[in-house]
């Protein structure tokens, strides 16, 4: 019988929330602690859960040093990601990381070689890797169903301009802007599926404060492209779309969170539904299960070569775009 695995949340916003409700689903997962820089808000944070952790605890350092907590899930704001990830490494937690891991493939790649020295687990919370409707649809894809892919659209958009000056998502200091947040997911489908591009076009708009607030994307591939698109300023549907030879796949709204997809070859449309399981976050919980019960430090479906990869080609993009945070100057 595989034992209790027990975690810990640092950073207690939104997502943070989500990620605990899904969690109280999992066979096995046990909340026992939650850390935020106010002990006021981790103690209304775990009282807002159905798990009710026993340390409510008013520092990050407290999460560390507790020796019960054997996982611990980041959710801070991108740009701190690194800092905490690698803390709880030197204290021999193990981490799942919010995506995107680093902010780029320098701090990437310190994660990683921080979980090497201390021989623990660490991964990137990208959870559409490990949706059920999408790990289907890929099935379908490489059964052949649709013959050769040769074009990919896939965009993640929604209108935030209302958002207040010092919100989140238009913080540089906090590497805010759509690529990191949003234009990921896009990105991830297009490496996932085809692999890495041969060349990438973007171009950008920028918010006053100097982040971008809609960006377009084109990777090219020897014998495909993809058009992808992360937004702030519109409303999108968010259906994806795979070409292929003999068919296509559309894969139903939202698309990075999608429960099924239609296949269409010769005009005839076959729908295909999986269910998530609570919102989805779920999935990737059960695969860091599954690769801690291995005594494991990588998962081989979301692996550190994945991660530098697909933070390589954001910095591609930034790249190209003129995109860069205040804090980076220090590096």
């Amino acid at each position: 019988m595989e034992k209790r695995i027990k975690w810990g949340i640092l950073g207690l916003g939104n997502i943070a929330r989500k990620f605990a409700m899904d969690l109280s689903l999992v066979p096995g997962a046990e909340l026992v602690a939650v850390a935020s820089r106010n002990v006021e808000k981790a103690k209304d944070f775990a009282g807002s859960i159905p798990q009710n952790p026993q340390y409510q605890l008013g520092s990050y350092e407290e999460l560390f040093e507790n020796r019960e907590v054997e996982v611990i899930y980041i959710a801070t704001p991108h740009h701190a990601h690194k800092k905490w990830a690698i803390e709880a490494m030197k204290h021999g937690k193990h981490v799942l990381c919010e995506k995107p891991m680093g902010i780029n493939k320098k701090e990437v790649a310190e994660m990683i070689d921080c979980a090497q020295k201390n021989n623990v687990f660490l991964m990137e919370g990208l959870w559409s890797r490990f949706n059920p409707a999408l790990l289907k649809m890929k099935s379908v894809l490489d059964s052949g169903t649709i013959g050769e892919v040769k074009y990919i659209q896939a965009d993640f958009a929604f209108n935030a301009m209302d958002r207040p000056l010092d919100s989140r998502v238009w913080n540089p200091d906090l590497a805010g802007g759509s690529l990191l947040d949003i234009g990921i997911y896009p990105i991830f489908l297009s490496y996932w599926l085809l692999g890495m591009p041969k060349d990438i076009k973007a171009v950008a708009d920028f918010h006053p404060l100097g982040v971008d607030q809609q960006l377009s994307m084109i990777f090219h591939y020897e014998e495909a492209h993809a058009t992808l698109h992360s937004a702030f300023t519109c409303e999108s549907d968010m259906q994806a779309v795979i070409g292929g030879t003999t068919g296509c796949i559309l894969i139903h709204p939202r698309w990075h969170e999608t429960n099924g997809f239609t296949v269409i070859t010769n005009d005839t449309p076959l729908v295909t539904e999986e269910a998530t399981l609570g919102k989805g976050y779920t999935h990737e919980i059960e695969e860091v299960h599954h690769i801690l019960n291995k005594r494991e430090v990588q998962s081989p479906s979301w692996s550190w070569d994945n991660s530098l990869e697909l933070v390589g080609l954001m910095d591609e993009i930034r790249g190209l775009i003129g995109l860069s945070y205040p804090f980076e100057k220090d590096d």
